[in-house]
């Protein structure tokens, strides 16, 4: 068996939380045994795998502590930098959506390739020491943005945004799927519980969205006013 352990400050517990949820059907067809342990002002979470699986699970691993490092981190940094007048609260939020999209891939790409071969991984560690390039890039691009920022112009950068994307992302029954029909649960990593189907779809970098079933009044305003003609309505995937 082998052993793989991710700690994080009690503060951000719910990023380990976020782990187990993201990963329980592989941890279940692994086999995997999982053990949270909180040790005062830390909780760390023990993976324990057959060898043959290792690989994998690691890999797996690591692709959503990037995730929570280049989503969870980012948001929370933005957020304390980001101050801008001219959008509504859940305009605001959506708009850190955006920025932390508009780069999500590469920033992700960026930090697995830093875990990817780590049996030990203190998230809040990994950020404060690790990651210092990727932390002064945005930096750089909290420093573009205009105190002042207006529906118009969060309309315009997330068109941009969606420009050339060719991905479809799924809304049936108020959850968001990719074009695998995997759940997509990264905007649990934000604060607020507003617009959710929104900055999920956002942060999925999708070009074109399918959607089946009713959303929330909101959610269906900001989705018809950012994609326009690239959201396609359907019957119910998912009964």
């Amino acid at each position: 068996m082998s052993n793989i352990s991710i700690s994080e400050n009690d503060f951000n517990r719910g990023n380990l939380t976020y782990l187990q949820n993201s990963l329980s059907e592989l941890f279940a067809h692994t086999e995997c045994k999982l053990k949270e342990e909180n040790g005062g002002k830390r909780t760390l979470l023990k993976v324990n795998c057959p060898e043959y699986y290792k690989d994998v699970v690691r890999a797996e691993l690591s692709d959503k502590i990037a995730e929570i490092l280049v989503i969870k981190y980012k948001y929370d940094y933005f957020k304390s930098v980001v101050k801008v007048s001219g959008l509504n609260k859940d305009e605001y939020e959506i708009l850190l959506s955006s920025l932390i999209a508009a780069d999500l891939e590469d920033d992700k790409k960026y930090v697995f390739d830093r875990l990817k071969n780590l049996n030990e991984i203190a998230v809040d560690g990994v950020y404060n020491f690790r990651l210092k390039p990727l932390r002064k890039k945005w930096m750089e691009v909290a420093g573009y943005i205009p105190s002042c920022f207006i529906n118009s112009q969060l309309k315009e950068f997330i068109s941009f945004l969606v420009e050339n994307k060719k991905k479809k992302v799924y809304i049936d029954g108020g959850r968001v799927y990719d074009g695998n029909y995997r759940r997509l649960k990264r905007a649990s990593l934000l604060d607020g519980e507003e617009c959710v189907i929104t900055r999920e779809v956002i942060l999925s970098n999708g070009g074109y969205v399918e959607i089946s079933g009713s959303i929330p009044p909101k959610d269906e305003n900001y989705l018809s006013e950012y994609y326009g003609d690239k959201i396609i309505f359907s019957p119910r995937i998912y009964q």
